[in-house]
């Protein structure tokens, strides 16, 4: 879904105030014109535009671990190389190149769908590529930064002053099953899935797979490691088809 721009704008303007109110330094850069993007990303993810809503968040000129669990905004892709994050993306109910990928965590990264039903929508795929666990992190942006906002200010996502200086989930003990409890335990109404939490076959993992349409057939670990060759070969052969 896309968000309208008010709604986007406020969500974002929330996260940043609740983030450097729980402690980060958000360093001051200047945002960029919200112009169009570099012209290789319409022909890495086939599409003519790319919303309105991506732009704006791409130009904000955001720098540094400024997401939870010190996530970071991925710049626009300059090489090929955006088309390999995208191996992952075993059973999507969308052309999986209409897909830029947007946050990175340490175990997680985010895409944006650019394009057709799922236009707008925030998906997530684990590091390593052996979990088969692409599912639907947000519905848009602004209700994912909302999601964020409301976790800092219970505290969920917290400032970690002593170590690593970024946003951290939870109580910092690296158990990711304890992570998903506490954050049901705080608020039952916050999906575990728009954190950057390793949740590979969780049950709510997998009732998200089907919620939002995966072809479960294709994450069967039997066949999904070829899929995902096959994948990587049309990765292959469309980074040769543009050159890159």
């Amino acid at each position: 879904m896309l968000d309208d721009m008010s709604v986007l704008r406020e969500a974002v303007a929330g996260y940043r105030t609740a983030a450097t109110a729980a402690g980060l330094t958000w360093p001051e850069a200047p945002a960029t014109p919200d112009g169009q993007p570099p012209e290789l990303v319409h022909r890495l993810f086939d599409v003519e535009r790319v919303p309105e809503q991506v732009t704006w968040l791409m130009s904000r000129g955001w720098e540094g671990r400024l997401l939870p669990g010190g996530g970071l905004v991925m710049p626009w892709p300059e090489d090929g190389g955006a088309l390999d994050d995208l191996s992952l993306s075993i059973g999507v109910p969308f052309p999986w190149r209409h897909q830029l990928p947007l946050f990175h965590f340490e175990h997680v990264y985010f895409t944006v769908v650019l394009s057709g039903d799922h236009e707008g929508e925030i998906w997530r795929y684990t590091i390593p590529p052996d979990t088969w666990d692409a599912a639907r992190a947000a519905t848009s942006l602004a209700a994912l930064f909302t999601t964020w906002t409301r976790a800092t200010e219970l505290g969920f996502v917290r400032h970690d002053s002593t170590h690593h200086h970024w946003l951290t989930l939870g109580d910092g003990t690296g158990n990711d099953d304890d992570t998903v409890r506490e954050l049901q335990q705080l608020a039952p109404d916050l999906d575990p899935l728009a954190f950057p939490i390793y949740m590979p076959d969780h049950p709510l993992t997998r009732a998200r797979q089907v919620e939002c349409g995966v072809d479960m057939s294709s994450v069967d670990e039997d066949r999904a490691p070829e899929i995902m060759e096959e994948l990587l070969d049309e990765i292959d052969a469309v980074r040769g088809s543009i050159g890159l």
